[in-house]
């Protein structure tokens, strides 16, 4: 499968920052790698990558799991519904899935009704499996929980937007989010054209990046009316 141009806009900004980027040394969290045009062009989507080089590999997801709620009820999982082929592509291919998503927009920090619990329930109800929901979305506790997981397990990173750094792109925090993963697929396209850590951010510490089917999918069909003069 390949991505139309239009995905290389997407990424832009990550080849365009990648020398203002450079992030201070931290003793054990994942070195920088500045992305080139070539790299991105390469492996532009899941289907690219060889199962040698997804089986083991611990990978972050992005996905738009932004759904409506009632309480704690999910009144539409289309979102979540949207997400699951990636995340069973890549189950079956023996990675280690780490999802990771905002939900709603926190002011303050983490909020009981802003959790992404609901989400992990639904989600695992879609695989029919167990996905474990991480205590936060960055730290030792999460990279435990990480790298104790086995292939083909599924982890639900608690919401990137407790921390104001995720749509500040900040790089301390990137780095943080980036760590215990070895490679990075988006499957968001409602937030891809967003500079923020979980979106633009981790491309340059993790590397391939590469996008999922439903972002695949959504840049193509915006590629056919573009083309097609479709309104």
């Amino acid at each position: 499968m390949k991505f139309s141009t239009t995905v290389l806009a997407l990424f832009a900004a990550s080849i365009a920052t990648s020398e203002a980027f450079a992030p201070a040394p931290t003793f054990g969290v994942r070195s920088f790698v500045a992305p080139s045009a070539f790299e991105l062009d390469a492996k532009k989507s899941i289907s690219d990558l060889s199962d040698e080089e997804l089986k083991g590999k611990k990978v972050l997801i992005r996905c738009d799991l932004n759904v409506p709620l009632d309480g704690k009820t999910i009144t539409d999982d289309t979102r979540i519904r949207s997400s699951v082929p990636t995340i069973e592509y890549l189950k079956s291919k023996g990675a280690i899935v780490s999802v990771c998503s905002h939900l709603g927009r926190p002011k303050d920090g983490p909020e009981d009704k802003f959790s992404l619990a609901p989400c992990a329930t639904r989600l695992g109800e879609l695989l029919g499996a167990d996905v474990k929901l991480a205590p936060d979305c960055i730290g030792e506790d999460v990279a435990a929980m990480i790298n104790s997981a086995k292939e083909g397990d599924v982890i639900l990173l608690e919401n990137t937007r407790f921390y104001k750094e995720e749509e500040k792109n900040e790089p301390g925090f990137v780095e943080k989010l980036a760590a215990p993963f070895d490679l990075y697929v988006n499957d968001a396209f409602g937030t891809a054209h967003r500079a923020h850590a979980s979106t633009e951010g981790v491309t340059k510490f993790l590397q391939p990046s590469v996008g999922g089917f439903l972002l695949a999918k959504e840049l193509e069909y915006l590629d056919g009316a573009v083309i097609g003069g479709k309104k």
